[in-house]
């Protein structure tokens, strides 16, 4: 998928960080069907994490209960302006995608 998949936010407020992002990803169950009452294959995210400077500081395994083009926000403490995010997902087709951030 493309690199420019996911938007993101990386806000120091105090001693916390806020991190937004919004992953952009059709999350299919495997269950729904098309207009022609074909299942749609199964094709959603399995593995997000999340590191501060290369340090690994979230790990989410997802399923098919997430919905399509899922929005994930967590706090983390210790980040510095300037410091670099990078969040990566990885889905059950082999397909991932990776983007940085710099704290503000």
């Amino acid at each position: 998928m493309a690199s420019d998949n996911m938007k993101m936010r990386a806000q120091l407020k105090g001693d916390v960080t806020e991190v937004k992002v919004l992953m952009s990803h059709p999350m299919e169950t495997g269950r729904k069907k098309d207009d022609f009452d074909r299942l749609i294959p199964a094709h959603f995210v399995q593995l997000v994490t999340a590191t501060l400077n290369g340090k690994t500081v979230l790990e989410a395994q997802w399923g098919t209960g997430i919905s399509k083009n899922p929005y994930l926000t967590f706090r983390l403490s210790g980040a510095k302006t300037g410091d670099t995010i990078e969040v990566t997902w990885h889905d059950n087709l082999g397909e991932t995608a990776t983007q940085n951030i710099t704290v503000t």
